[in-house]
């Protein structure tokens, strides 16, 4: 846990989160070490495909790309990242970011792991190998959760050059 809350100070001393969002994450990290003991602390199974190190985006299926952003910037403040509207819109929350897409059935589309060490091919291998059915589009791997939930696996987006990547539509 300790080391949780020097990367939330680090994050915060480099700029990379503001003073609120810093307050926020460490108050998140407190709480959750009073409900949860020792959780912060728990080895992923040997036995795991990947080892997730962070939520890397949601995107979600809107009716009007506009409103949504103008919504989640006044609600939430997000801050945009590259407004396509009114097909699409991303928009940073923290470290992570969400995708807007214009559909006329708003719901879920799908959410994104990072994991380290991430590349289409050998992501593709390791699924297959563990009894799932993934699908790849151009450098994106996606595949059911055992709800038959839409889960992505990517790299740190905040590494990749310029905006994040286009996301798969319907």
């Amino acid at each position: 846990m300790i080391e949780f809350a020097e990367h939330i100070l680090k994050s915060f001393e480099s700029g990379r989160i503001s003073r609120r969002e810093a307050a926020k994450r460490l108050a998140g990290l407190a709480l959750s070490a009073i409900g949860v003991s020792n959780v912060a602390s728990a080895e992923p199974p040997a036995e795991s495909t990947f080892q997730a190190t962070g939520l890397n985006h949601i995107g979600l299926r809107v009716a009007d790309v506009a409103r949504s952003r103008d919504f989640y910037q006044k609600q939430l403040g997000l801050s945009v990242i590259r407004d396509n509207a009114p097909g699409n819109c991303f928009m940073r929350a923290g470290d992570n970011y969400v995708g807007l897409f214009r559909s006329d059935t708003p719901q879920m589309d799908h959410y994104c792991y990072t994991v380290d060490n991430y590349e289409p091919g050998p992501a593709m291998e390791k699924l297959k190998q563990a009894g799932l059915s993934p699908w790849r589009e151009e450098n994106r791997v996606y595949f059911k959760d055992a709800d038959g939930l839409t889960v992505q696996v990517a790299g740190k987006w905040d590494s990749w050059p310029g905006t994040p990547p286009q996301v798969r539509r319907e």
